[in-house]
């Protein structure tokens, strides 16, 4: 029986007698860890499923739906619901107990959403980009340099759902950073969505700076000797994962403001101290990647400079070499006309004169292009 259904069953029942039913027919199921996706009775997109109350673990079975009950009853705690790539299916009883609107869910399970937040009723719904710096032995024209995901959040009083989509970021270490810090957890929910921002923004400066060594070492590549055979498709691959990186942090700034100067239904005043610290991270992070995009901008220019000046000083030595081939060409061209009566055409020395002539015509036309730098 799904967990609606549970719940329907509750209401239909009526009273405490309806709850220890429901309760009884769901202790004839077998109990299941949560935290092992292949076993969660919810589907494989389950990665955990935990009850705090002043900010401590609750130790229990991880049935959501038992969980859930007890902490509306109790009216103390909350309860946090971790997925992982959740189907329309396997999303569909999880939106339903905890009554989520339905264009937030159709955006948590399908994802490639920007990073914004909305609010429904008295849900809060936050989308995260997260990025991850992807490791490479040497910046290619087809190098990975950064690579993103999305988490997402449903956030209410007494429930944090956290969605998150992608091949990185996963929030098993932040869970434990905060169960560490019980005084900080007691402050509800959306100590867990200030967490998760200051987890992704925090992510975001480590990106920028593993990025920035990159753009170092195509900047000292361009400017080396050998500056003009550097392969521009190194410096437009890193402009394209620069501008990758900027989708995903820059939309996040008017959010955080919201959170951080806003009244929200779910964020103390608190809490928003908190976030106004998260931001001017984000601020950072931003001016650092707009300073990156200017710096690539004057990388390319210059090494497209280079690229003409080589391709002026290749010209040169080619028109120089040209000149000096022109003088035996034509002294050459000259005695090969076939006239019977020419000068010197039946003397002796005519033929190695000859051969002095253009040696030292040529001789002197390579010191005079070799004295001005074409050569």
């Amino acid at each position: 029986m799904s967990m609606a259904g549970n719940l329907r069953k509750v209401t239909r029942l009526g009273g405490v007698g309806g709850l220890r039913r429901v309760a009884r027919l769901a202790r004839r199921r077998a109990r299941v860890d949560l935290s092992h996706p292949a076993r969660s009775p919810l589907g494989s997109a389950v990665v955990n499923c935990v009850t705090y109350r002043d900010g401590v673990r609750v130790p229990g079975d991880g049935d959501l739906v038992e969980a859930v009950k007890r902490i509306r009853k109790s009216d103390d705690g909350f309860v946090w619901l971790g997925l992982h790539e959740p189907t329309e299916a396997e999303f569909a009883d999880v939106a339903e107990l905890f009554d989520l609107h339905p264009l937030a869910v159709e955006d948590a399970v399908h994802a490639h959403q920007r990073p914004k937040l909305e609010r429904y009723d008295e849900t809060l719904f936050a989308v995260f980009k997260t990025v991850c710096y992807v490791e490479h032995q040497e910046l290619t024209a087809t190098s990975e340099v950064v690579d993103t995901g999305e988490i997402m959040l449903f956030v209410g009083a007494d429930f944090v759902i956290t969605v998150r989509h992608g091949r990185h970021g996963s929030l098993g270490p932040l869970r434990e950073e905060l169960e560490a810090n019980p005084e900080q957890l007691a402050k509800g929910p959306a100590a867990v969505l200030h967490a998760v921002a200051d987890h992704v923004v925090d992510e975001y400066l480590s990106v920028t700076d593993a990025v920035q060594a990159d753009i170092d070492q195509v900047e000292s590549d361009v400017f080396a000797e050998s500056g003009a055979r550097v392969d521009p498709g190194r410096i437009y691959q890193l402009k394209r994962e620069l501008l990758e990186l900027k989708r995903a942090v820059a939309p996040l700034g008017r959010p955080l403001t919201e959170l951080a100067t806003r009244p929200v239904r779910v964020v103390t005043p608190e809490i928003q101290a908190y976030f106004r610290d998260v931001h001017d991270h984000l601020l950072r992070a931003t001016e650092q990647i707009a300073a990156f995009d200017e710096l690539l901008n004057s990388i390319l220019q210059a090494h497209l400079a280079q690229v003409g000046v080589a391709q002026n000083e290749d010209m040169r030595k080619i028109t120089a070499w040209a000149a000096v081939i022109a003088v035996p060409t034509m002294i050459c061209g000259m005695y090969g006309m076939n006239f019977e009566h020419m000068p010197e055409l039946h003397w002796r020395f005519g033929y190695p004169l000859v051969i002095g002539v253009i040696v030292t015509l040529c001789l002197g036309l390579y010191r005079g292009f070799r004295r001005n730098g074409w050569l």
